[in-house]
């Protein structure tokens, strides 16, 4: 087992332990957590890096050749897709890329939004040393994408509103904040991985997406912890109709997230007629529900697992009283 892998969570022996009184009595009380913790922190001090230093920025990158892996841009196998030529596709993929890195810029804006607001409080003593590494890797992450943005793209393409009505579950916001992290967080590491190692992109964005990945690879073993102590503690605190609404609500947030690769800002840049048009097309072509469920196939694998979902991303949750 690697340093990083960290072991499965058993969601289902959590939920039939005695209810504890916090939230922070849980953390603390779980010497495997308190473990994982430890090892994270070590890590994370043994490599940290300076950023301002790791990066040699060119004065351009290539406009002849991808910029993102065409395999995972919204438009591959798609009808709309098919119809671009080459030098489009390579045009559409650097947009793609100043939007990807944009979405992470505003995801991890939000991210350390969550983490500030709940470290060193009572609930989160236990993980807050953690919680510090995170805040700093995350705030240095948000540096070199927005960096990457405004020299290769002039801009940080903005913000879009979600639209997302919150549950109404106040019981559900700590095991909410972090699972829409992790959620985020597995999303954009799909595309790292793959893009760190292709050798159709500059060097300059493997090099980006190489070292990302390094960091969220632990950003990501203790997100899947704690969502799964927090869903636990949950399952002994509402009823099933609660955690079925939760479950809904973060399938929404999956595929509406999904939805932002579709942005109609980047076909506009691209040069690509009726950027709007084009992006109702590509949500409506065939392939689409499977290009979001290949990009998400991580996360609901996981959330399966930990028993947070109980149907497939596009279906909803099993009825109430069924098996988990």
């Amino acid at each position: 087992m690697s340093e990083l892998e960290i072991e499965a969570f058993d969601a289902v022996g959590e939920r039939t332990r005695p209810p504890y009184a916090t939230v922070a009595q849980r953390l603390d009380q779980d010497s495997r957590f308190r473990d994982v913790l430890d090892r994270l922190v070590g890590i994370s001090e043994r490599d940290y890096y300076n950023p301002y230093r790791l990066f040699e920025w060119p004065r351009s990158l290539p406009q002849d050749r991808y910029w993102m892996t065409p395999e995972l841009m919204a438009e591959h196998c798609t009808e709309a897709g098919s119809a671009l030529t080459e030098p489009q596709l390579y045009a559409v993929s650097k947009w793609q890329s100043i939007n990807f890195y944009s979405l992470n810029v505003h995801g991890i804006r939000g991210l350390l939004n969550g983490l500030i607001a709940r470290i060193h409080t009572a609930d989160f003593a236990v993980p807050s040393a953690y919680f510090h590494h995170i805040i700093g890797e995350e705030n240095e992450h948000m540096w070199f994408f927005a960096e990457f943005c405004l020299r290769y793209g002039g801009k940080i393409y903005p913000a879009r509103s979600m639209s997302l009505a919150e549950p109404g579950i106040p019981a559900a916001d700590h095991f909410l904040v972090f699972a829409r992290l992790l959620i985020f967080e597995e999303l954009v590491d799909v595309f790292n991985q793959r893009m760190a190692k292709d050798e159709r992109l500059d060097p300059t964005i493997r090099k980006l997406n190489e070292v990302h990945h390094r960091d969220e690879s632990r950003h990501i073993a203790f997100g899947r912890q704690i969502v799964a102590m927090l869903h636990a503690d949950l399952a002994q605190r509402i009823d099933e109709a609660g955690l079925r609404t939760l479950e809904s609500h973060l399938k929404r947030y999956m595929r509406t997230s999904v939805e932002g690769l579709c942005e109609p800002l980047v076909y506009r840049d691209a040069g690509v007629p009726e950027p709007y048009a084009m992006r109702r097309r590509l949500l409506a072509d065939p392939a689409y529900p499977g290009y979001v469920e290949r990009l998400l196939r991580r996360s609901i694998s996981f959330l399966t697992g930990a028993g947070i979902f109980t149907s497939g991303l596009f279906e909803a949750p099993a009825a109430i009283g069924a098996s988990r």
